[in-house]
């Protein structure tokens, strides 16, 4: 909302973005600066507090296009100007007009339009300016003008401000993220507030909890969570699916075999390793992975052959033979074609 202590205040610089910058700048440098001054991480601390609410008021303005849009205005034109009433003479003495009261015209959709002159000094600038806002150039006081029948002026009341949003973040294990977890969050005044994890939300995830952030007169903030998940020895993740290594014995790989997997959910699959197959070799087991919304992915398991780290003489009695009856066999045999592309 257009407002008269506008002029006086560099929201650019508070967020510490140049004037040119994207909302995704806005967006990432609010943040940075919100988890830094907010008063739940500054406790007592006043300074702090009056910085975070310099930094939250900068970023209502700049992050809605409309706001900014009209901020931008406003400091362009007023820097150095006095407005003053432009009503015809023997109107019963029209009195200065305020700063808001213009500009609540301009952007708000106010009555009748109004002349307006600057002590700035040129002629005619602001009045041309106003035109192109407001579509044409209009008259003097009438009876739209937002004047009430006493003379005095009825004026923009702002509604309410609501209280300031709450932004924190939670850490969670990948066993929770697959299968949805509820997390108590304690706020500074020693409240709880329980909030629901979905099921297959990824790490960086923000939620938001409408209503339950700081309270204000126009009604309660939004509380803004965002997750963080513990990294798993051996599951991993990557999009909708759960990746895992699974270790097989040369027999296994060169024979073929069925292993047994764990799984997520905490059971297991079995899993057939064909006859012949080597380490990196992938198999998928379908709808063993993360759920979001309708879509489930799968669990991707790849083979890695181990063997024992000490061989004992039947043992490599029986590599020796095995090596004896594969000897045609060049595993490196492409390797140099692979290498010259």
């Amino acid at each position: 909302m257009a407002s008269q202590d506008w002029i006086d205040k560099d929201f650019y610089s508070v967020l510490g973005v140049s004037k040119d910058a994207s909302q995704a700048d806005v967006k990432k440098a609010y943040r940075k600066l919100a988890r830094k001054y907010h008063p739940d991480q500054n406790p007592g601390d006043a300074a702090a507090e009056k910085r975070f609410k310099d930094i939250t008021e900068a970023n209502s303005v700049l992050s809605d296009p409309e706001e900014r849009e009209q901020y931008d205005a406003i400091r362009a034109m007023g820097s150095g100007a006095r407005f003053t009433a432009g009503g015809p003479e023997g109107a019963g003495g029209a009195g200065g007009a305020g700063f808001e009261d213009i500009f609540g015209d301009i952007f708000n959709g106010g009555g009748g339009r109004r002349r307006y002159t600057t002590s700035s000094g040129g002629g005619g600038g602001f009045e041309d300016i106003f035109a192109q806002f407001g579509g044409g150039q209009g008259g003097g006081f009438g009876g739209q003008s937002g004047f009430g029948a006493q003379g005095g002026f009825s004026g923009y009341q702002a509604p309410p401000a609501k209280g300031e949003d709450i932004h924190t973040t939670t850490t969670i294990p990948l066993r929770s993220a697959y299968n949805g977890t509820t997390v108590k969050l304690r706020r500074g005044n020693g409240q709880t507030t329980t909030v629901r994890v979905p099921k297959g939300v990824k790490d960086g995830q923000r939620l938001k909890i409408a209503g339950k952030g700081h309270t204000g007169p126009g009604g309660n903030g939004d509380l803004f969570v965002t997750v963080k998940v513990k990294e798993h020895p051996f599951f991993t993740r990557e999009g909708q699916d759960v990746h895992v290594t699974v270790p097989v014995s040369v027999a296994e790989a060169g024979l073929g075999a069925t292993v047994q997997v764990p799984t997520l959910d905490g059971g297991h699959v079995n899993v057939k390793v064909p006859a012949g197959t080597s380490s990196g070799r992938r198999m998928r087991v379908k709808g063993k992975g993360f759920t979001s919304g309708s879509s489930t992915g799968n669990m991707i398991v790849t083979v890695q052959i181990v063997l024992p780290a000490t061989i004992n003489d039947a043992a490599r009695q029986a590599l020796e033979d095995f090596a004896a009856a594969t000897e045609d066999f060049d595993p490196r045999a492409d390797l140099g074609a692979q290498a010259a592309v």
